[in-house]
C-alpha cells in the first residue's frame, strides 16, 4: 500500500500464539502496521484454519492467507518441553505477544504471562478469550456463534419476533475481538513508553459482541424491556431500511427529519408529508409498519440505479445491496486499496483485502503472502540465538517443521 514515511510499527516484535480468528485478526492488524509478527502455529498440521477448505488455491487455504499474510512463520510443538523452552527464548525477544486460547492453557504448560513477565518486564501480552480472564464465565472456550447468542446480537438479528434466530452473517465477535485486542495493545505499548512498564490485555468475544448494541442497549436500559429483531429496520429512525426495486434491492436512509421531508416527493406521494401518523420521527417510528405499507409498493416501480438517481440528487443517503463480488471490483474499493495483492512463496501474487486505516504521514506495510507451515521456522530461530545445528536437532526430533 502507497503511503508516505514509514509505517508506524516498525521495530516492534510481536509473538503471535494466536490460532484460527480473533488472535490472528489482532496480529494481522499490527503486521499490518508495521510490526513484526512472528506466528506460532502447532506441530504437526498448523493452525486449523488451514483445513479451512474450499476454497483452496493451490492447496492453500484461501482463509488462512487472508488472516495469516503480512506474518511470517514457524512451527513448534508447545506441549514438549523443548517447544516450551523455545517459546520462552522468543517471549524474552518479543514487546508483544497475543494469544487466544482457553484460560489457563499457556499456564499450565509453562508460558502463561504470570511465568514469563519477570524475564520481560517491558512485555505487552494480549489475551483473547471468550468471556475474558475473570469472571464466573472465564474457563469457557470462545467461539462466535455461541458469543453472539450470549451478548444478546442474535436476539436482535433477524426479520421480527417469533422468527428462529440468525447470527450475523460474518464472524462479529472474532473480528471485532482481534481489532479490540489491537487497539489495547497500541494504548499498553504507549504506556510503555512512557513508564518502560509492559502490561496484560485482556478482551473477549463476548465485549466485542455487547460492543455492537449500543442502541438497543440504550433502549433496554433506559426502559427496562429488550428491543428485538428489526430486519434491516433501525430502533430509533425511520425511515432507516432496504426496500426491494423492480430489480433488487436499495437502503434508504432517511434518519433526520430534514431528510424525511424529501422522501414524499422523491417517491411521487407529496401529501405524505401532511400525513400526522409520519409527521415526525417519534410519530414514524410508532407507526413503522403503516409507514412501510405504503413505500413497499412505490419502490418496486422502478429501478434501484433510478432511485439512487433520484436519492442522490435530492442529498438524500441511499445505496443498494451489493453482493461480495459487486464490493471487490467498486471503484471505491479500489480507489481506497482495499483489494491489493501479496506475494505469496509458492502461489505468487494472490489479491487480500487491503488496510482500513488510511495515515496522513505513515503508511501500511502489506508486503508478504500468508506463511507456508514452518516457512521462517530457520529464519527466526537463527535470529534468536539458536546455530544451524540445534535448529537440525530440534527437526530431528519433531520439534519444529522447517518448511
Amino acid at each position: 500500500m502507497s503511503g508516505a514515511g514509514f509505517a508506524p510499527l516498525e521495530g516492534i516484535k510481536v509473538l503471535e500464539l494466536g490460532h484460527i480468528m480473533a488472535g490472528p485478526v489482532c496480529g494481522r492488524m499490527l503486521a499490518d502496521m508495521g510490526a513484526d509478527v512472528v506466528k506460532v502455529e502447532r506441530v504437526p498440521n498448523g493452525d486449523p484454519s488451514r483445513s479451512f477448505v474450499p476454497p483452496e488455491i493451490d492447496g492453500e487455504s484461501a482463509a488462512f492467507m487472508m488472516l495469516n499474510r503480512n506474518k511470517r512463520g514457524i512451527a513448534v510443538d508447545i506441549k514438549r518441553p523443548e517447544g516450551v523452552t523455545l517459546v520462552r527464548r522468543l517471549i524474552r525477544g518479543a514487546d508483544v505477544v497475543i494469544e487466544n486460547y482457553r484460560t489457563g492453557t499457556l499456564d499450565q504448560l509453562g508460558i502463561g504471562y504470570d511465568s514469563v513477565k519477570s524475564g520481560n518486564p517491558g512485555l505487552v501480552w494480549c489475551e483473547i478469550s471468550g468471556f475474558g480472564r475473570t469472571g464466573p464465565y472465564a474457563g469457557i472456550g470462545g467461539f462466535d456463534l455461541i458469543a453472539q447468542g450470549y451478548s444478546g446480537l442474535m436476539s436482535l438479528t433477524g426479520e421480527s419476533d417469533g422468527r428462529p434466530p440468525v447470527k450475523c452473517g460474518v464472524p462479529v465477535t472474532d473480528i471485532t475481538a482481534g481489532i479490540l485486542g489491537a487497539m489495547g495493545v497500541l494504548a499498553a505499548i504507549l504506556h510503555r513508553l512512557l513508564t518502560g512498564e509492559g502490561q496484560r490485555v485482556d478482551t473477549s468475544l463476548y465485549e466485542a459482541g455487547i460492543t455492537h448494541t449500543y442502541w438497543q442497549s440504550a433502549i433496554a436500559l433506559a426502559t427496562g424491556e429488550s428491543p428485538g429483531p428489526l430486519g434491516s429496520a433501525h430502533p430509533l429512525n425511520a425511515p432507516y431500511q432496504a426496500f426491494e426495486t423492480s430489480d433488487g434491492w436499495i437502503n434508504l436512509g432517511a434518519s433526520t427529519q430534514a431528510s424525511w421531508e424529501k422522501v414524499p416527493e422523491i417517491v411521487g406521494q407529496p401529501r405524505l408529508i401532511e400525513n400526522e401518523l409520519f409527521c415526525d420521527n417519534a410519530a414514524r417510528m410508532e407507526n413503522l409498519d403503516e409507514l412501510v405499507a405504503v413505500l413497499v409498493p412505490l419502490f418496486k416501480q422502478h429501478s434501484t440505479e433510478e432511485w439512487l438517481r433520484r436519492f442522490e440528487a435530492a442529498g438524500v443517503p441511499a445505496g443498494p445491496v451489493a453482493s461480495l463480488q459487486d464490493m471487490l471490483t467498486h471503484s471505491q474499493t479500489i480507489e481506497r486499496e482495499m483489494v491489493t495483492e501479496v506475494q505469496h512463496s509458492t502461489l505468487g501474487p494472490v489479491k487480500t483485502l487491503g488496510f482500513p486505516v488510511k495515515l496522513g504521514d505513515s503508511h501500511a506495510a502489506i508486503e508478504r503472502g500468508a506463511p507456508i507451515l514452518g516457512e521462517h521456522t530457520l529464519e527466526v530461530l537463527l535470529e534468536n540465538g539458536y546455530t544451524k545445528t540445534s535448529v537440525a536437532e530440534l527437526q530431528r526430533s519433531s520439534i519444529i517443521i522447517c518448511a
